[in-house]
C-alpha cells in the first residue's frame, strides 16, 4: 500500500514539474517573439504538450500500480497488442484524426484565436487538439470538427488582411468622382484616432470592376493590421460611404428590368390596346 501512495505522489509531482517546465518554455518563447500571432502558437503548443505528458504519466503510474496489486502486467500488454492490431482497423479514423492535428499544430496552420474556414464551417478557433478543432461562428453556433476531416484550413487572420469594398453606383454617375469620393473617406478613416491603427496604408483604388445589368461596380481595398479587425474596418468604411452618398446625392442602383414591346411590320409600335390584348392573352 505504501508503494502505491509513493507512486502517486511521484505522478503527482512528475505532473507539476512538467506544468512548471512547460509554463517556462512558454514564457520563455513568448519573451523572445514580438508578434501576437507567434505567441498564439506557442501557447497553442503548450497546451497540448501538458496534455501528452498527463497521459503518459498517467498510462506509467497505472502499469506500477498494476504491478504492485499483483495484476500481471505482461498479459495485459499481450493482450493490449493483439487487440491493438484489431481496434487499429476500426479507429483508423480516430488515428487520422491524431496525425493530421499533429501537422495542422507543427506547419502552423491553425490557432486559438484565429478565424478559419475549414470543412465548410467558419468561425473562431477557441480550442486545437490533437484530435479536434473548437469552432464557434458568428452565431455562436460552437462547432467540433475532427482533424482527420480537415482537407483545406483558409486562415482569415494572419499578418494582415485586405479587405475588398466593392461599390455600387448608377450608370448616369461619373466614375470618377465616386472613386474620389471613395478615396476621400479612406483618407477620412485613416486619419481618424479610433481608426488609423488599424490601417497599414491609404486606400487603393482599383478602378471599375464591372458592369451589371442596373449599374457599375467599383473597387478597392485596405490593409488592415490585426487582421481580425478586417470586418470592422469595413463595416465602417461602408457607413461613412453612405452618409456621403446621401448628402450628394449619389444614386446606387436598385435592380430593374427594361421591356422591348417590339415594332410592327412597318416599323412602328404596336398601339397600347394591343399590348394589352397580348398581356391578357399570355395570363390565360
Amino acid at each position: 500500500m505504501l508503494r502505491i501512495v509513493v507512486i502517486l505522489v511521484l505522478a503527482w509531482i512528475l505532473q507539476a514539474i512538467a506544468a512548471r517546465l512547460i509554463r517556462l518554455f512558454r514564457e520563455v518563447m513568448s519573451r523572445r517573439i514580438a508578434s501576437g500571432d507567434e505567441v498564439a502558437r506557442i501557447q497553442t503548443l503548450a497546451r497540448v504538450f501538458r496534455y501528452a505528458a498527463s497521459v503518459v504519466i498517467f498510462i506509467v503510474a497505472g502499469t506500477l500500480i498494476l504491478g504492485e496489486l499483483g495484476i500481471s502486467v505482461a498479459p495485459i500488454l499481450a493482450t493490449a497488442g493483439v487487440a491493438g492490431v484489431a481496434i487499429g482497423f476500426g479507429a483508423q479514423s480516430l488515428i487520422k484524426d491524431y496525425f493530421t492535428g499533429f501537422f495542422l499544430l507543427f506547419e502552423d496552420q491553425v490557432r486559438q484565436g484565429d478565424v478559419v474556414e475549414v470543412a465548410g464551417k467558419g468561425g473562431l478557433v477557441e480550442e486545437v487538439t490533437l484530435r479536434y478543432v473548437r469552432l464557434r461562428d458568428m452565431e455562436g453556433h460552437v462547432h467540433y470538427i475532427p482533424n482527420g476531416e480537415i482537407k483545406l484550413v483558409t486562415n482569415r487572420t494572419r499578418e494582415y488582411a485586405t479587405p475588398v469594398i466593392d461599390v455600387s453606383i448608377s450608370y448616369r454617375e461619373d466614375p470618377n468622382q465616386v472613386l474620389e469620393m471613395m478615396r476621400h473617406v479612406g483618407a477620412e478613416l485613416r486619419a481618424d484616432e479610433q481608426w488609423k491603427e488599424r490601417l497599414v496604408d491609404d486606400l487603393e483604388i482599383i478602378g471599375v470592376e464591372r458592369w451589371e445589368a442596373s449599374g457599375l461596380v467599383l473597387r478597392a481595398r485596405f490593409k488592415v493590421v490585426p487582421p481580425i479587425q478586417q470586418w470592422n474596418v469595413k463595416r465602417e468604411y461602408l457607413r461613412r460611404l453612405k452618409l456621403l452618398f446621401d448628402k450628394s446625392d449619389i444614386e446606387i442602383p436598385l435592380p430593374h428590368v427594361t421591356v422591348y414591346a417590339g415594332k410592327l411590320k412597318d416599323g412602328s409600335a404596336p398601339p397600347f390596346h394591343l399590348l394589352d390584348e397580348t398581356k391578357s392573352a399570355r395570363t390565360e
